[in-house]
């Protein structure tokens, strides 16, 4: 009797012990909710600013996709929302409570929208047509955000992790110089493009992919303002490709790096292949998401994990357009306005550093900050805790191209306040 019960007590310690996580050794867990609004809600789409026409009809599904590590003492989220924004209002509201149900540290968690111009509007004038079926619609966003956190936290398993880039020739630079004197969007191949494709890739510890992190600089626009389908775009069918590929037993979560001048080398207007508009996204997201699946097969993973997270707020002087400028026709003057807050957020998993940034940045500052960053591996997500709107470059000031002329962001501040910032934070690391 003394023997079995010492047998089930040393039986019970190890089951116990099991179940803590050992200190220094990552544990990740991954999740995917549905997002999308129900087939008649009829909302107005977040792109383009047409919050006066209802979406007609759902082409393919939106996800929130959440991304959960442990270190055994510390723990990090990426909340991947396919939505425009992590718009302010929303982030506000959903880390506290993120916070409170999940437990995890307001300043480990990175909430990025994928950047979908398909995708209802989150924050926002909502004329009263909509106003009942988008409340509804909201609620349950941010239910399913909390939810798919909550699951992937419950997921946390022993796991790898490990980096990989590769390259994607699907973007281009927008800020073309108009025959009007001006710069206004169109194709510039000649401009700054950065055409790498991040990866991290996160595995049990048979070898088994749990979730990718995608990081690649492009807007989703491919389909453009004449689009009213709710839309994942180009960011939603890389993801989905990706996710299908692995059988749907992986999860695919997209974030967008420095894309503010980047858009999709084919846009809209143009018939380039059968299905339209719809199947030119496709194709590219094909080209992408094959990139991806090379690019995770040949990354090798550690198991080892060092998780920290912090965020710190630089603030820079704010303009507005003065009345009579125009950018197309390179008349553009600006008028001083309120300081504009910008949150700069890094989580870093051992020695892969994520940037967040709650801005639209254009590719030079992505590009510095990876240059003078410490890490090797090293990602900026944009449109990260929050959205202040387009973050230029320092040289981008001279061409008052749309990203300049609609910046809240007076020139001579972001560039260096955000790189350093993101700097400062690694050397506390």
């Amino acid at each position: 009797m003394v023997n079995k019960v010492v047998m089930l007590s040393l039986a019970g310690a190890l089951l116990i012990a099991a179940a803590v996580p050992e200190k220094g050794r990552l544990r990740a867990g991954a999740a995917r909710v549905d997002i999308t609004p129900a087939p008649n809600a009829a909302l107005p789409l977040d792109g383009y600013g047409k919050f006066d026409q209802g979406s007609t009809g759902i082409h393919d599904h939106l996800y929130v996709r959440a991304i959960v590590v442990d270190d055994g003492t510390r723990q990090g989220a990426i909340v991947s929302c396919d939505l425009l924004y992590a718009e302010g209002e929303f982030w506000n509201k959903m880390i506290p409570r993120l916070t409170k149900e999940t437990g995890l540290p307001p300043e480990s968690i990175l909430m990025v929208g994928t950047h979908t111009h398909g995708a209802p509007v989150v924050v926002g004038p909502i004329h009263d047509e909509f106003k009942q079926r988008w409340t509804e619609w909201r609620t349950q966003l941010e239910d399913r955000v909390v939810e798919a956190v909550r699951q992937a936290k419950a997921n946390l398993q022993p796991a790898k992790a490990g980096f990989g880039i590769g390259k994607a020739y699907v973007n281009t630079n927008r800020r073309a110089h108009l025959a009007s004197g001006g710069w206004g969007l169109g194709v510039n191949p000649e401009g700054p493009s950065d055409k790498t494709v991040s990866v991290v890739r996160f595995e049990s510890l048979a070898g088994e992919p749990i979730a990718f992190l995608i990081n690649y600089a492009v807007h989703g626009t491919c389909l453009g303002p004449e689009n009213h389908e709710i839309t994942g775009d180009l960011p939603g069918a890389t993801e989905r490709l990706v996710e299908q590929h692995f059988g749907d037993k992986v999860v695919a979560a997209w974030s967008s790096a420095a894309s503010g001048d980047q858009n999709p080398i084919y846009g809209p207007g143009i018939d380039y292949s059968p299905g339209g508009a719809f199947g030119r996204l496709l194709a590219l997201g094909q080209i992408l998401s094959e990139e991806v699946i090379r690019i995770a097969g040949k990354i090798q993973t550690s198991p080892n994990a060092k998780i920290r997270a912090a965020q710190k707020t630089v603030t820079c002087a704010g303009q507005r357009l003065a009345p009579g400028s125009d950018a197309d026709d390179n008349r553009v003057s600006f008028l001083d306005a309120d300081a504009v807050n910008i949150r700069v957020s890094l989580l870093m998993v051992d020695n892969t550093a994520l940037v967040g940034v709650s801005g639209e940045v254009l590719t030079l500052i992505g590009e510095r900050l990876k240059r003078e960053s410490p890490f090797s591996h090293t990602l900026m997500l944009t449109h990260c805790n929050g959205s202040v709107g387009y973050i230029p470059d320092d040289a981008a000031y001279a061409q008052a191209s749309y990203e300049v002329a609609t910046s809240p962001v007076k020139s001579g501040c972001a560039e260096s306040a955000i790189v350093n910032a993101a700097l400062l934070l690694m050397d506390e690391y």
